[in-house]
C-alpha cells in the first residue's frame, strides 16, 4: 500500500524554510491584520540600505556599513483582495530559493494560508508588481478597473515593473502622486469608462 502523503504544514514551512529567505529577501510580502480593516491585510514591504548617518566614519575612520530598513510599498485587503488574489498567485508562482526551487507561495494566497501570520519572501519581479497593484489600486472604487491594472501590471517584465515602481516612489511626493495618477489611467482607464470592461474581458479570456 502506498504511504499516505501527509498534508502541507502551511505553518511549518513558513518557520523552516520561508524565515530564512525573508531575512535577505528585496522585497516581503507580510500577512497581518489591521484594526479596523477588513482580514487579512496584505502588505508589501521593500528592503533597502540606508547609512543612517548619512556616510559619516565610525571611530575606526572606516565608513559605517549601511543598515537594511523595511518600507512599506502598499496595502490591500477586502475585496480589491479578493477581486486580485488569483492574478497575485500567479504573480508568486514564480518565486524560487537561490538553488531555484519553488518556494510555494501561492499556498499562502488562499483561504487557509492567510489565515496565517507572517512573511513571504518576494523576489524583485514580484515585488515590485505586488507593490504596484497595492499602490495603484488605493482610492479606486471601480474593481473592474483594479482587476484591469493587476492583469496589466502582471505581464510587466521585471524590469518594467521596476522601472514604474520607482517612477511612483523616488521622486517626492508630488512627483510620486502624478505617476500613480498617470499609471492608474494608463493601465486601467477612466471611471464609467466603456472600455475597461472590453479590456477585462479580452484578458481573462487569455489568461
Amino acid at each position: 500500500m502506498a504511504k499516505k502523503k501527509e498534508p502541507f504544514d502551511l505553518a511549518k514551512h513558513l518557520a523552516e524554510r520561508l524565515a530564512k529567505q525573508s531575512a535577505k529577501a528585496p522585497f516581503l510580502l507580510r500577512i497581518t491584520q489591521w484594526q479596523g480593516a477588513p482580514v487579512p491585510v496584505l502588505v508589501v514591504k521593500e528592503r533597502q540600505y540606508r547609512d543612517p548617518d548619512e556616510g559619516a566614519p565610525g571611530p575606526d575612520g572606516q565608513r559605517r556599513r549601511a543598515r537594511p530598513v523595511l518600507i512599506e510599498r502598499g496595502n490591500l485587503c477586502g475585496e480589491p483582495l479578493h477581486r486580485c488574489l488569483p492574478l497575485l498567485r500567479r504573480i508568486v508562482e514564480g518565486v524560487t530559493d537561490p538553488a531555484g526551487v519553488p518556494l510555494e507561495l501561492a499556498r499562502y494566497l488562499t483561504a487557509e494560508g492567510m489565515r496565517i501570520r507572517g512573511n513571504l519572501p518576494l523576489d524583485e519581479e514580484a515585488g515590485a508588481k505586488l507593490a504596484l497593484i497595492f499602490r495603484l489600486q488605493d482610492r479606486i472604487k471601480d474593481l473592474d478597473r483594479v482587476e484591469l491594472i493587476a492583469y496589466r501590471v502582471r505581464q510587466f517584465t521585471r524590469e518594467e515593473a521596476a522601472y514604474w515602481l520607482s517612477r511612483t516612489t523616488s521622486f517626492g511626493p508630488i512627483a510620486n502622486r502624478w505617476a500613480l495618477s498617470g499609471l492608474r489611467t494608463m493601465l486601467g482607464g477612466h471611471t464609467d469608462d466603456k472600455g475597461v470592461a472590453e479590456m477585462l474581458e479580452r484578458l481573462r479570456l487569455a489568461a
